[in-house]
């Protein structure tokens, strides 16, 4: 937070994970970022605070980085290709490889709301005990999911993001990553008071930050948008209270010159924020 990145107490991570939990889909846009290593030079060059990924990336590319950009290695994932009514991400890595692997934090995916739940936060609970045990900072990919998520409002309401903040700071997250919740219309099938709650956005997203105490918050881009539409996310983000960002695909899937150029206006933007 203090010698990467805008390197002022903020964050700006670039997660590439997802070619597990969505496949090759979405390298389509941007073939050259099939290349672990491209991502990985991007990372570098557009000077970000960290990259996060799985562990055969880590294992097969992150040695020539080492040093250049911090990584997070993500110890838990799935394929997109199960109902997420049944959503769960099992282990595929530990804790002791990113001590292995040099990792400077941990990535954990939990999924709020889904029937597996039970199953999910007793793994998470086992990670977060690994952490503390080898002195590793643990960030919550904190995701609702599942059949009764979407009964009460969907996965981006209001309701549901509020609590998957809420969810990541009470298992004992450091840092949670979450989406921007929709909050300005209302979601008649949520629990009151969200029912009939409606805040316009930096509003929602400053409930979530609060809801979130003393976990700090990144704001994930989601899929590509357009140049303004992604600055106009960050600067909600960083308005609202977050950490920082952790947008992947709205990076990765530019090409070159644009996504270096992206990353410049983040680096802009997030140099009004911080504390340095």
């Amino acid at each position: 937070m203090y010698e990467h990145g805008p390197a002022n107490g903020t964050l700006m991570m670039l997660p590439i994970d997802q070619g597990l939990e969505h496949g090759p889909i979405d390298f389509f846009d941007n073939p050259d970022a099939l290349d672990t290593d491209w991502v990985l030079r991007l990372a570098v060059a557009g000077k970000f605070s960290g990259i996060a990924y799985h562990i055969g990336l880590a294992e097969k590319y992150h040695k020539a980085y080492a040093g250049r950009v911090p990584m997070v290695l993500k110890v838990n994932g799935k394929t997109n290709i199960p109902s997420d009514d049944d959503s769960f991400s099992s282990c595929d890595a530990t804790v002791e490889d990113a001590v292995r692997l040099g990792a400077s934090a941990v990535g954990y995916t939990l999924y709020v709301g889904s029937p597996a739940q039970d199953v999910d936060i007793a793994q998470a609970n086992e990670v977060r005990r690994d952490c503390e045990r080898y002195g590793l900072p643990l960030i919550v990919w904190s995701y609702p999911r599942g059949s009764a998520i979407k009964a009460k409002g969907g996965q981006d309401s209001l309701y549901a993001v509020d609590y998957a903040a809420r969810v990541a700071c009470e298992i004992g997250a450091d840092i949670v990553k979450l989406n921007v919740p929709n909050s300005e219309v209302p979601a008649p099938s949520a629990p009151k008071p969200y029912d009939t709650l409606v805040m316009d956005e930096l509003d929602g997203l400053r409930k979530v930050v609060k809801s979130a105490g003393r976990t700090l918050v990144l704001v994930s881009g989601g899929s590509k948008m357009g140049d303004d539409a992604t600055i106009h996310k960050a600067r909600l983000a960083m308005e609202a209270g977050c950490v920082g960002l952790i947008f992947g695909r709205n990076m990765w899937q530019r090409h070159w010159d644009d996504a270096i150029a992206m990353a410049g206006r983040m680096h802009d933007l997030m140099k009004e924020f911080g504390d340095a």
